[in-house]
């Protein structure tokens, strides 16, 4: 099976609105249509940013349906669909490829973690059973558990596993990767303040937060970096790495709800155990949004 490149540049791991403790269906659609504008290259639905692990069932369902419809196939859309229960992953996943996702994002499990062996049996487990192309999403501070180069080069031979969103933040393991998976597996960012050095290893873009407040900024980054200006990305990469630092002060998504909430898309809502930004930190958070030119 020919692999599937499901994107090219930015996708934005959009936040979900919630008000009054529910998601708040206005509001999101507010947020695709204004990403779609901006020009940002994808989406991705109920990621770890759009509080998908705090979502029930028939919630994480729902948003998945709304945001597809509300997109009406302007952008390619990936869903959300990682949990450390195999089973539960694979039913997600399916769904998502009935409803006619272009891709899902699987993260590893976490909590109950898996050796590198178990890792290859999950997402082999979740490609068979999906119709459309699976990005494995490694995120070790997140999860506890981190996929080894070796174990991505086991993967690549596996239909459907197709791509990687490393934010393991380490370089020359990303090297590594690239090295063995070849043109198997397309690799992007995991990490806003890596954008430039990893598409300099070859790898297709970023799956961003920094995109929820600057999405057109971040696409044009990476597309800076696929025609060639690389010093031009570059400037871009540090131009926006204080910004970038302060959206990853707290736990994320606690400062990029504060950002959209401040730039009015939004309430400043979030489901426990995560709770609104400490005050210091938001104001710290403004004054770098400010300092780029948002209107806050």
């Amino acid at each position: 099976m020919a692999k599937t490149t499901i994107f090219e540049g930015a996708a934005t791991a959009l936040i979900t609105p919630f008000k009054d403790g529910q998601v708040d269906y206005p509001a999101l659609k507010k947020l695709i249509d204004w990403q779609i504008e901006e020009g940002i290259d994808a989406l991705v639905i109920c990621g770890t940013t759009g509080e998908g692990s705090t979502m029930t069932d028939a919630e994480h369902k729902e948003v998945l349906r709304f945001s597809l419809e509300a997109a009406a196939g302007r952008v390619p859309m990936i869903a959300g669909t990682g949990s450390n229960d195999t089973a539960y992953a694979i039913q997600m996943t399916q769904h998502a490829c009935e409803m006619g996702y272009d891709g899902v994002l699987v993260v590893t499990p976490y909590y109950n973690k898996a050796t590198q062996n178990g890792l290859v049996a999950h997402y082999t487990a979740i490609a068979e059973a999906s119709t459309k192309p699976v990005i494995v999403y490694n995120v070790p501070g997140r999860t506890g558990v981190s996929i080894a180069p070796a174990t991505y080069a086991k993967m690549s031979k596996v239909p459907n596993l197709t791509a990687i969103k490393e934010a393991n933040g380490n370089i020359s393991s990303v090297v590594e990767t690239a090295t063995l998976v070849g043109d198997a597996m397309d690799i992007y960012s995991g990490n806003d303040d890596q954008i430039v050095p990893i598409m300099a290893c070859g790898g297709k873009g970023v799956i961003s937060v920094l995109s929820n407040v600057l999405p057109k900024e971040t696409s044009e980054m990476c597309r800076k970096m696929r025609e060639g200006d690389v010093l031009g990305a570059m400037e871009m990469q540090k131009k926006y790495l204080a910004l970038t630092n302060a959206l990853f002060s707290e736990v994320n998504p606690i400062p990029v709800k504060a950002a959209m909430a401040a730039m009015g898309f939004c309430e400043n809502s979030l489901r426990l155990p995560l709770t609104p930004m400490e005050e210091a930190h938001e104001q710290h958070l403004l004054a770098c949004m400010r300092e780029v030119g948002l209107k806050v």
